[in-house]
């Protein structure tokens, strides 16, 4: 365990002692915030605008709230609002059957009409959504009768279903909440037909949600859910001890809820659980092919990275083994993920071959590489809100200068690194795949994608190859030659060492100990709060 973190916890535990001292001994219980049937949970962020057609709201909390045709689970796409599906034999035509007798949280009926107006609304506005790819391939939505609609795309595009049941933005809002039958200019109110509904929302305060009793699946026994604005760290700690909240979960935004550390300790109490998802996304460096100037354009540059990348102490050290060493971009039990790829283990000596071999010479120990008169040298940039990427910046930094590689860390907001990103403004940075239901499609459409990772992809000696082949997979109709392809893209972007995978992250909970029917999504960004309930 790292001093610091020695340090933070001994503070909190001097604190959770003094706070049993002044409440009669009941910190560390969950009992005060549950009431029975409430389950409060911590965020770091407010819920924002929940417009499900818009990106500024709380993902978790949208999930609660809309729901979308069909479901992505492990056992693939299920019916949800539609009960069933057709598609054409030229894979044009989706022909949805919709579920009959739901409503909105307003009482409005849903049905074809609600649908085509939500599809409709959504299109309008497709250049905010042009990183889903099927907002390009819509050309129509027709209502067939009362219950059943049709989806018209431009060409075959096999991930409609996946992306169809993505948080949003295809999903579905109460006529009466549009404006001027829009919704890119904002809402009259957030009505969907999902388990809960919101009841009250303060903003930077709290988000109340209720238990919809009229849910077509049956109404959760949960009756009561309230997100609750907390700094990360310390505070929700000390919420969690005193019985303030009583749920914490690994969110959207990527904040630090409290150290792992703490967790462990909350976990070890015996009033908490601590329940964590199957791998959901991969942590990884991004390195700009195509910066002019930039040692990272040197193919043997991003190899000599990836060895000096000590996976596994991060693993242990920085996240305590709640996040595990990932040797690829995806972990295998991503879809068509589970590909044989060379592995590059922690070797600085192998790091060090590869440069001289690529005419990165040493001078004097401790001194930065040089070749053709450029130094070594690249800019590393983080997340400055997060402190572990921040830990493994340094611990990043300190082993490839024994090998010559100097690293300058800079640290930024999340959005300020975003714009790098797609300016192509950086050497190195820090990212995230876009997680399970997401991917492997959707990491790999934003290959050739300027706002996402076309400067991380087209200097690649093989960037053309590439893109042929993402073109090829995304209208594939045959699994076999799917897989195949797939296969060769990640091979491909693994052998030319663009992404530099660390860690492979999952959804963590911490939950009352009576809390029952815990469980995860295939997405990173949702729980199914409607499973569960107190005993």
């Amino acid at each position: 365990m790292r001093r610091k973190t020695v340090i933070v916890i001994a503070s909190m535990m001097i604190a959770c002692l003094l706070l049993a001292g002044c409440s009669g001994g009941k910190a560390g219980t969950a009992g005060g915030a549950d009431h029975g049937q409430e389950l409060i949970y911590a965020t770091a962020k407010d819920i924002n605008d929940m417009n499900p057609h818009l990106y500024t709201g709380s993902m978790p909390a949208q999930g609660m709230v809309y729901e979308s045709l069909v479901e992505n689970t492990k056992e693939g796409i299920q019916p949800l609002l539609a009960e069933s599906w057709d598609i054409s034999e030229d894979g044009k035509v989706y022909r949805f059957h919709l579920r009959k007798g739901v409503t909105f949280h307003d009482g409005e009926p849903f049905n074809a009409e609600a649908v085509k107006l939500n599809i409709e609304a959504v299109q309008r506005n497709r250049e905010k959504h042009s990183w889903i790819k099927l907002s390009t391939m819509i050309t129509s939505c027709n209502v067939i009768d009362e219950h059943t609609v049709e989806l018209v795309l431009s060409e075959p595009y096999y991930p409609t279903l996946v992306e169809l049941s993505m948080t949003r933005p295809y999903v579905f809002l109460s006529p009466k909440d549009f404006v001027g039958g829009e919704t890119k200019n904002g809402v009259n109110g957030y009505h969907g037909t999902g388990p809960y509904l919101l009841k009250e929302h303060k903003a930077e305060q709290y988000a109340a949600f209720e238990a919809n009793a009229n849910y077509w699946n049956g109404a959760p026994r949960v009756k009561k859910i309230t997100a609750k604005v907390l700094p990360a760290g310390e505070t929700t700690y000390l919420a969690l001890l005193k019985g303030e909240v009583n749920f914490i979960f690994t969110d959207d935004r990527g904040a630090d809820s409290v150290d792992v550390e703490a967790m462990d300790s909350l976990a070890s109490s015996g009033d908490f659980q601590f329940v964590r998802s199957e791998p959901m996304n991969t942590k990884m460096i991004v390195a700009n092919s195509s910066k002019a100037g930039s040692p990272a354009k040197d193919t043997a540059v991003r190899e000599a990275l990836w060895y000096v990348v000590d996976r596994d102490t991060i693993s242990k050290q920085i996240f305590s083994g709640t996040e595990t060493a990932a040797d690829s971009l995806f972990a295998s039990n991503v879809q068509y993920a589970d590909v044989e790829l060379t592995k590059r283990d922690f070797d600085p000596a192998k790091a060090e071959s590869i440069l001289e071999r690529s005419g990165w010479l040493s001078g004097s120990a401790g001194e930065v590489r040089v070749k053709d008169g450029t130094p070594l040298s690249m800019k590393l940039y983080y997340d400055v809100n997060s402190s572990s990427q921040k830990s493994q910046a340094e611990f990043i930094q300190s082993t490839a200068k024994q090998i010559g590689m100097q690293l300058e860390l800079i640290g930024e907001e999340s959005s300020s690194i975003a714009s790098r990103r797609s300016t192509g403004d950086y050497d190195l940075l820090f990212n995230q795949t876009w997680g399970l239901a997401y991917d492997p499609q959707s990491t790999i459409a934003a290959f050739t994608s300027e706002a996402s990772y076309l400067h991380t992809t087209s200097g690649i000696a093989r960037a053309e190859e590439l893109y042929e082949k993402i073109g090829q997979v995304t209208v594939s109709r045959e699994e076999t030659a799917r897989k195949s392809l797939y296969a060769d893209i990640l091979t491909l972007v693994h052998d030319e060492a663009a992404f530099i995978p660390i860690t492979n992250g999952s959804v963590t909970v911490v939950a009352p100990k009576h809390l029952h029917g815990i469980s995860f999504k295939q997405t990173q960004f949702e729980l199914p709060f409607e499973n569960m309930y107190f005993e």
